[in-house]
């Protein structure tokens, strides 16, 4: 009886430990916040949710589903499942591009008109990717 108490308590303090890792700090969710009640009706409804993952100084640390290592076409395929994202000249592929960059700069330009915020990094949403089944570069 002893022993499964030890394995419960040891089980819930290493929960407990992942989840203060995860939790953003409350300046990240203050920022979160502000996108989720500023943003406009389009960066409301856009399927993927930008949050402030962290505050590093005055530099916020956005999240977002692409970048460099992951293109566009593989975030708006999971985005956007009717999209054909195999021919970048479609009309269709293009708009959903330009889309992603509106809210995305939206988001950003939120973050920034905050007090205390001077700079926006973007930050790959590897946990995001990952449930949607996207490969995930390694971590540098």
């Amino acid at each position: 009886m002893k022993k499964r108490y030890w394995v419960i308590l040891v089980l819930l303090f290493l929960v407990g430990l992942d989840w203060y890792i995860r939790s953003p700090d409350s300046h990240s969710r203050e920022l979160t916040r502000a996108i989720e009640t500023q943003g406009s009706e389009a960066l409301k409804a856009y399927p993927y949710k930008f949050r402030v993952l962290k505050v590093v100084g005055d530099t916020a640390y956005l999240s977002t589903p692409r970048n460099t290592e992951v293109p566009a076409f593989k975030a708006l395929g999971a985005l956007f499942p009717e999209l054909n994202t195999k021919d970048p000249n479609n009309p269709a592929f293009i708009a959903a591009q330009q889309r992603l960059g509106a809210v995305q700069s939206e988001a950003r330009a939120i973050v920034l008109a905050q007090p205390g915020v001077k700079d926006v990094r973007w930050e790959l949403d590897r946990e995001w990717l990952a449930s949607h089944y996207i490969e995930v570069p390694g971590q540098n």
